[in-house]
C-alpha cells in the first residue's frame, strides 16, 4: 500500500469515525439530557418526529413469524422506519425484547420504544383495587403497594404504567370509582403523590421503577348521570377546587406523563382542550413530561362532533397539546402532511417529540434499550414471597368495619360452628377485581380458603346463589343471576345449625371498572333475597361485602349486626379477611367515598353546601330535603370502626386570630379506651364561614394515622398554612380571604370536636 492509498484510507476511516460520532453523539452519557435530545432531534426527519408521537397496540407474537400483510405488516414496517414511539400491551421479557430489537437495530436512528401497560393495582401479584387502598388512608402502605406493582411490571419488560387514576368522583353509578381514591381532593392528592412515588421511586434510571401517568385529564369522574364517557359540565371554580388538585399534586410530585380523558369538559373534548393542556398543564404548571391520549380519543373527536375527519382531529389534538396518539393512528397518517401544508407549526411537533424523548432518556433507554429485559429478574421478582406479603398487608389495611353490634367481631378461633354462605366466598377470580390484565384467572385466595386454613372452627360452606352465570371481562353486560333460587334451602339449613353465619355478598369483580356504569346500587341479582332469608333462620350474621363501588344497603345496615367492607382485595383476599375476622388484625380503614342510602341520592358527598334553606327551622316542607329518605349518606366519608374505641378531648387552637402568613397550630388528645391496641385516622376539617364564593360546609385539610395501644393517650398536632384556607375563584385565580373559620377534628366527616379562629 503506497502513501497516497494509506492517506486516503486513513481519511476515509476518519470521516466514518467522525460521522459515527456525530450520528451517535446523543449517546454520550456525560452530556446533559437536554443537549442529548437536541443532538438527536437535529438528525430526525419530520416523519421520524411524528413517529415518536405514535403509539401502537401490540397485537402479534413478536417472538414468532413476522406478519405478511394487513395492518400488522404496516405496524412492522413503521417500526423499521422509526415511525413508532411507543407500544402498549406488549408483555413479557421475550416479547418486549423482540419488538425493541426491531426499533433499535432495524430503524435508521435506533430510537428505543417506551412500553406502556395498565398496571393499575398490581401486575401479576395483585393488591386491592385502588378505591380499597384509598380506604386505608395509609400513604406509606399505598406507596409500597405501587412499588410492588412497578417492580413486577418492570421485571416483565414494562417501563410505563397508565396509572394512577386521580379522578375525583362522588357518583357511585360511575364504574371507574373503583380505580380512583374517592370523593375528596385533598385525600386524592395525597394518595396520588404516594402512588407516583411508588411507581417512579427515587429515580427512573433504576430497573425496578416505571414512569407513572396521572389520568384522566380532566373531569372524567363527573360524567353526567355517572354514565361512562358522558359529558362533564362545571364551573371554573369547581374545576380548580375539586377536579384539578390531584393533577397539580401529581405534577408537583414529578409524574412524567398525563393521560387526557374521553369526556367533553364544558363542551370541549378533553383531548382537544387547549385550556387544560396548553394553558394550565404546560403553561401555569410548567409540566415538562408528555401527554398521551386515551385509547383512540383523538379519533373520537370526530364522533364528538368536534372534528370533521381524521385530518381535522389530528390538527385540533396537537394544537391543544396532546403529545402522543394512543391507537388512533391519525398522527402518523396526517400530522406530517399538516405541517408540510402549513396548517400545523412544526414547533408543536418538536415540542411533543422533545417531551417524549426526555422521558425515554430519563428511563435510561438510550443507555441500555434492553435494561428491562432480564429473564432471570422476571422469574425471581414476579410472584415472590415478599410481594405476596406486601399485598396481604395492603389488603388488611384496606378493610373497613362498618358495623359491629354487640361486639360480634372478632370471632373466636375455636369452638364456633360457622356457616359460610355466598358464591363469592368460594370465588378465586372475582376478588382480583377489574383492571388486572396481566394477572392469571383464579389466582386469588378465596375467603373460604382463608378461613379453612386459619382456625379449627367447624366451617360449612353453601353458595346459596350465584352472582353471575358465567363471566368475561369484555362483554356489554354480565349475566346476573336473578332467577335461580335453587340453593336457598341448603344455605338456610346450614345457617340454622350454625353459631355464626358469614355471608360474602356483593358485586362480581367485572361489575365495576371502565364501561360498568350502573343505575341500581343494591346487591346484584337475588343476593338481597338470600340475605333476608338467612336472617329469618339465624340473625347472627357477619356480612362481608365484596364490591368495587359504594353499595346502597339500607336493609343490611338496619338489621345485620356486623358488616365488613372488604372490597375486592386482590391476590391475598381470603387471608386478609380471615385475619381481620379472627382479630389478628384490628381494622382501621375509613371510607374514602360516601355510601348512599339509595341510588336516588347520587351523587352524594360530604363536602357539600348549605343552600339557602338547610334546615326545617319553620317546621314546613320548604327546605332542602327528600320527602322519602334522609338526605345524609348511609355511611359517610371518613367513617370506619375498630375493635377498640377511641375518645377525643382537649381540642386546642393555639390562637384565636391570625395574620396572613402565620401558621395555625391545632392539637387534640386521643385516648384508646377499648380492649385492643389499634389505629385511628384522625381527621381535620375546616369551613370558611363567609366567602366571595360559597365554600363547602366541611373540607378535609389534614389527617394522621395514629398507632395507639389500649389505655394510651396521645396528642395529635396539625399545622395549617394560609394556602389551606384559600380557594380558586371563577376566574381560576387562587385567593385567600380574611374571615372566620370553623374547625372540626375527629373520627369522620360527621363526628368530631369543634373550634374556630379568625384570619385577619
Amino acid at each position: 500500500m503506497n502513501h497516497k492509498t494509506k492517506y486516503l484510507t486513513a481519511l476515509l476511516l476518519g470521516l466514518v469515525s467522525w460521522a459515527y460520532a456525530q450520528t451517535n453523539a446523543h449517546l454520550n452519557t456525560k452530556l446533559p439530557i437536554e443537549e442529548r435530545i437536541t443532538l438527536l432531534m437535529d438528525q430526525m426527519t419530520l416523519e421520524e418526529k411524528v413517529g415518536q408521537m405514535n403509539q401502537y397496540n401490540g397485537t402479534w407474537d413478536f417472538t414468532g413469524p413476522r406478519p405478511e400483510g394487513g395492518s400488522e405488516k404496516e405496524k412492522l414496517e413503521h417500526l423499521k422506519q422509526g415511525l413508532v414511539g411507543s407500544m402498549l400491551n406488549v408483555t413479557g421479557v421475550k416479547n418486549v425484547k423482540a419488538v425493541q430489537k426491531i426499533a433499535v437495530e432495524e430503524s435508521r436512528l435506533g430510537i428505543p420504544l417506551i412500553f406502556g401497560y395498565d398496571v393499575i393495582h398490581g401486575h401479576k401479584t395483585l393488591g386491592p383495587i385502588p378505591l380499597a387502598e384509598a380506604a386505608s388512608w395509609d400513604l406509606e402502605a399505598i406507596r409500597k403497594s405501587s412499588g410492588v406493582a412497578a417492580s413486577e411490571a418492570a421485571a416483565s419488560g414494562i417501563n410505563w404504567t397508565f396509572a394512577p387514576n386521580v379522578d375525583i368522583s362522588n357518583d357511585a353509578r360511575w364504574g371507574r370509582v373503583m380505580e380512583g381514591a374517592g370523593e375528596d381532593p385533598y385525600l386524592g392528592s395525597e394518595i396520588a403523590k404516594a402512588r407516583i412515588k411508588g411507581f417512579q421511586g427515587e429515580s427512573l434510571a433504576e430497573t425496578n421503577t416505571i414512569a407513572a401517568c396521572a389520568k384522566h385529564f380532566a373531569g372524567y369522574g363527573f360524567a353526567e348521570a355517572g354514565l361512562e364517557y358522558n359529558m362533564a359540565d362545571m364551573s371554573i371554580s369547581k374545576l380548580h377546587n375539586t377536579v384539578l388538585p390531584p393533577f397539580k399534586a401529581s405534577v408537583d410530585a414529578g409524574v412524567r406523563t398525563l393521560m387526557n380523558s374521553f369526556n367533553t369538559l364544558n363542551g370541549v373534548p378533553a383531548t382537544g382542550n387547549k385550556l387544560l393542556q396548553r394553558d394550565i398543564l404546560k403553561g401555569d404548571w410548567q409540566f415538562n413530561g408528555f401527554v398521551i391520549s386515551d385509547w383512540a380519543s383523538i379519533r373520537e373527536l370526530i364522533a364528538h362532533g368536534y372534528a370533521k375527519d381524521a385530518n381535522d382531529a389530528a390538527l385540533k389534538a396537537v394544537e391543544a397539546g396532546s403529545d402522543m396518539d394512543m391507537a388512533s393512528h391519525v398522527y402518523v397518517s396526517e400530522l406530517a402532511k399538516l405541517v408540510k401544508e402549513g396548517k400545523v407549526k412544526e414547533s408543536l411537533v418538536d415540542d411533543a417529540t422533545r417531551r417524549i424523548l426526555r422521558v425515554k432518556f430519563e428511563l435510561g433507554l438510550f443507555d441500555d434499550p434492553y435494561k428491562y429485559c432480564d429473564e432471570e429478574r422476571e422469574k425471581s421478582v414476579i410472584g415472590s414471597k415478599e410481594n405476596h406479603d406486601a399485598v396481604l398487608d395492603m389488603a388488611k389495611k384496606s378493610i373497613v368495619l362498618l358495623k359491629n353490634e354487640g361486639g360480634l367481631l372478632p370471632l373466636k378461633k375455636s369452638g364456633v360452628k360457622i356457616a359460610l354462605i355466598g358464591s363469592l366466598a368460594n370465588d378465586k377470580n372475582s376478588p382480583l377485581g377489574s383492571w388486572r390484565l396481566a394477572s392469571e384467572d383464579g389466582t386469588a385466595v378465596s375467603v373460604l380458603e382463608g378461613l379453612e386454613k386459619y382456625t379449627d372452627n367447624q366451617l360449612v360452606f353453601e353458595k346459596g346463589t350465584d352472582v353471575t352465570i358465567g363471566e368475561t371481562q369484555f362483554v356489554n353486560e354480565l349475566n346476573i343471576n336473578s332467577t335461580d333460587f335453587s340453593g336457598f334451602e341448603a344455605a338456610k339449613n346450614v345457617a340454622s345449625n350454625a353459631d355464626v353465619v358469614i355471608m360474602v355478598l356483593g358485586e362480581h369483580g367485572f361489575q365495576s371498572g371502565e364501561g360498568r356504569s350502573r343505575t341500581e346500587l343494591g346487591l346484584p341479582g337475588n343476593q338481597q333475597q338470600l340475605l333476608e332469608e338467612i336472617y329469618k333462620v339465624n340473625s347472627k350474621i357477619v356480612l362481608v361485602l365484596n364490591n368495587g363501588r359504594p353499595l346502597a344497603i339500607p336493609w343490611a345496615a338496619e338489621n345485620i349486626p356486623a358488616i365488613v367492607e372488604a372490597w375486592q382485595l386482590g391476590t391475598q383476599t381470603g387471608n386478609a379477611v380471615a385475619q381481620m375476622i379472627y382479630g389478628d388484625y384490628n381494622p382501621s380503614g375509613k371510607l374514602p367515598i360516601s355510601f348512599p342510602r339509595n341510588v336516588g341520592q347520587c351523587p352524594i358527598y360530604y363536602n357539600n353546601y348549605s343552600t339557602g334553606r338547610p334546615t326545617d327551622k319553620d317546621n314546613n316542607v320548604f327546605w332542602s330535603h327528600y320527602i322519602d329518605v334522609e338526605k345524609t349518606p348511609l355511611y359517610p366519608f371518613g367513617y370506619g370502626l375498630s375493635y377498640t374505641t377511641f375518645e377525643y378531648s382537649n381540642l386546642k387552637i393555639d390562637k384565636e386570630s391570625y395574620q396572613q402568613g402565620e401558621e395555625i397550630v391545632i392539637s387534640v388528645e386521643l385516648k384508646n379506651t377499648g380492649e385492643f391496641d389499634g389505629k385511628e385516622i384522625v381527621q381535620l376539617y375546616i369551613h370558611d364561614e363567609v366567602a366571595s364564593i360559597v365554600r363547602p360546609l366541611k373540607e378535609l385539610k389534614r389527617f394522621e394515622l395514629v398507632d395507639i395501644k389500649k389505655g394510651e393517650t396521645k396528642t395529635v398536632q396539625f399545622t395549617l398554612t394560609e394556602d389551606d384556607l384559600g380557594f380558586y375563584n371563577n376566574q381560576g385565580k387562587f385567593i385567600i380571604e380574611p374571615g372566620a373559620f370553623k374547625v372540626m377534628v375527629g373520627e369522620s366527616s360527621i363526628k368530631g370536636l369543634k373550634g374556630e379562629f379568625v384570619l385577619n
